[in-house]
């Protein structure tokens, strides 16, 4: 895999990889979000405690780990940028920033809907919910500090710290309703002992979870050739300020 990645340090190869890639993970994201939110929102079985609410939970949970997920790709192409000096880590960290911060948004206004029901308030300041705002807020900062500098390196590298820094958020997030008494009920598909969600809705529910995912392959795709582009314009207008 690192490997390949560093293979498409080349901004042409990482161009024609992303063109062949990206009809896949548009079609992917399709079916699978087309094929699990049909399912899951009028064919899968309302839960017994709380009742057709639970739908909601065919968006919010894919949207959850598309947060954690967004911001671990962000935080590893920030890294390669800084360590390994690769040329597309900081276009490719700068392309998910923003895509994974609409992804935590999503999961915080569903969790706030469900939270209404469930709870009797929207909002509680539970360590769930309050470590994924905090990620929301890491991803904010990452995307003012790269661009508040004249100079797009400074920008970039003074970005990419603080998502290095924003990773010790990731474990408190997935693990605060373990380390913490929180009203957020515990994990319910990634257990020592199996899933505790019954299959018929265990199976949209994974299918949205992937429809999810190509769908941030294909956005992340298109968003970091449109960063390429703006690359090639900004680089272009210097050539001709200096002639």
């Amino acid at each position: 895999m690192a490997i390949r990645f560093h293979a498409l340090a080349n901004p042409a190869r990482f161009l024609r990889f992303a063109r062949r890639a990206l009809p896949w993970t548009a079609a992917l994201a399709i079916l699978c979000i087309a094929a699990g939110g049909v399912w899951g929102l009028f064919f899968a079985p309302p839960d017994k405690f709380q009742g057709e609410s639970v739908r909601i939970m065919y968006v919010h949970v894919p949207a959850a780990w598309m947060a954690l997920f967004c911001y671990l790709c962000m935080a590893g192409t920030s890294a390669a940028a800084l360590i390994w000096r690769h040329p597309l880590g900081h276009v490719l960290a700068r392309a998910a920033a923003p895509i994974g911060a609409c992804f935590t948004l999503l999961a915080l206004g569903t969790g706030m809907l469900w939270g209404k029901p469930m709870w009797g308030a929207y909002w509680v300041w539970d360590a769930r919910l309050t470590s994924v705002l905090i990620l929301f807020f890491f991803y904010l900062g990452y995307i003012a500090l790269s661009n508040a500098f004249d100079d797009p390196g400074r920008g970039a590298r003074a970005a990419a710290i603080l998502a290095l820094v924003g990773v010790v958020n990731l474990p408190i997030v997935k693990f605060s309703v373990d380390w913490w008494n929180t009203l957020h009920q515990p994990a319910s598909i990634i257990r020592r002992d199996g899933p505790t969600i019954d299959a018929a809705m265990l199976a949209p529910l994974l299918l949205m979870i992937l429809g999810f995912t190509f769908y941030y392959f294909a956005v992340w795709i298109l968003r970091a050739r449109a960063e390429l582009a703006a690359l090639r314009t900004r680089a272009l207008k210097l050539r001709l300020l200096a002639s």
